[in-house]
């Protein structure tokens, strides 16, 4: 692997964290808390790991500049500025929503996670959408 892969393996794993995160909600409106654990960890884990390769990416690489014009440049900014609006606040919101759980303090997990979950859903989806947009349109 080269640092030309790493954009492709930050899609996957933004892709993973997504799935992840949509069947840890599917898992907990089943009650099934274990498996539910487990999906939301293995989404932290991808995340983590994301946030690992990307930062290795764009210190070596640095800025990758979106090269279409048009409409189709004016759509590409407005879902990288949410995307990036979003990813800045994400990181201490599943922090503090993975560290209530942990200390199992449901309550206060429960009311975070419903806002966390839905962000970070949007960031992780979002992230494969810049990904494609700027290196596959």
């Amino acid at each position: 692997m080269t640092v030309r892969d790493l954009p492709t393996l930050n899609a996957v794993l933004n892709a993973l964290a997504a799935g992840f995160l949509v069947w840890g909600f599917v898992l907990i409106r089943q009650g099934r808390r274990e498996a539910h654990r487990r999906a939301m960890l293995a989404a932290v884990a991808c995340s983590a790991l994301f946030l690992v390769s990307y930062l290795t990416y764009h210190v070596q690489v640095g800025s990758v500049r979106f090269a279409r014009t048009g409409a189709i440049r004016t759509v590409y900014l407005g879902i990288l500025l949410t995307h990036t609006v979003l990813a800045a606040a994400i990181l201490p919101l599943v922090l503090v929503t993975l560290r209530r759980a942990l200390r199992q303090d449901f309550g206060r997990h429960r009311s975070l996670a419903r806002v966390t979950l839905p962000l970070w859903a949007y960031v992780s989806v979002t992230g494969v959408v810049v990904y494609w947009m700027l290196y596959r349109l």
